[in-house]
């Protein structure tokens, strides 16, 4: 009993580890948005800028929803005992429905900013991919570090 115990505690820690990442990485992506709309605006224009802004915004809020729906599952999963068959399909299909649900709507808008705004399409995905740079970097400098303190820990 005991070695479940502390075995819970322990996926419990590496599940806080991993949301305090996800937190650090949205950090770092609204510096690096601001970043990159001071520096589309000094070199290109407004537009560009804009459209910089745009992107990163709706790239944040996607990835805002998603860390949330993730954080939501897993405390699910953690309060099922960390048994895969007590976390009822629902939970599962629900998750998988958000994501794909927020997936189509986020193409949606994309469809829509760029057939129905003059949107600069370059910025657009500079704005979009800024997410992806930040989970890149956070995950290299912060992750390597949490990861390797967990492996001699266990060890």
């Amino acid at each position: 009993m005991q070695n479940a115990s502390n075995g819970q505690e322990q996926v419990t820690r590496a599940a806080e580890a991993g949301s305090e990442l996800l937190a650090q990485v949205q950090r770092f992506n609204w510096l690096l948005l601001a970043a990159l709309l001071a520096g589309s605006w000094y070199l290109s224009s407004w537009p560009m800028a804009r459209s910089v802004l745009i992107g990163g915004i709706l790239a944040n809020a996607s990835f805002f929803f998603l860390r949330r729906d993730i954080n939501q599952f897993m405390d699910n999963f953690s309060s099922a005992g960390m048994n895969w068959t007590a976390v009822r399909k629902l939970e599962k299909v629900r998750f998988f429905l958000k994501f794909y649900g927020r997936l189509a709507v986020l193409a949606v808008i994309l469809y829509l900013l760029i057939t129905r705004i003059s949107i600069d399409v370059i910025g657009l995905v500079i704005g979009l991919s800024s997410i992806m740079c930040s989970v890149v970097v956070v995950v290299l400098s912060k992750g390597s570090m949490l990861y390797s303190v967990q492996r001699i820990k266990g060890a």
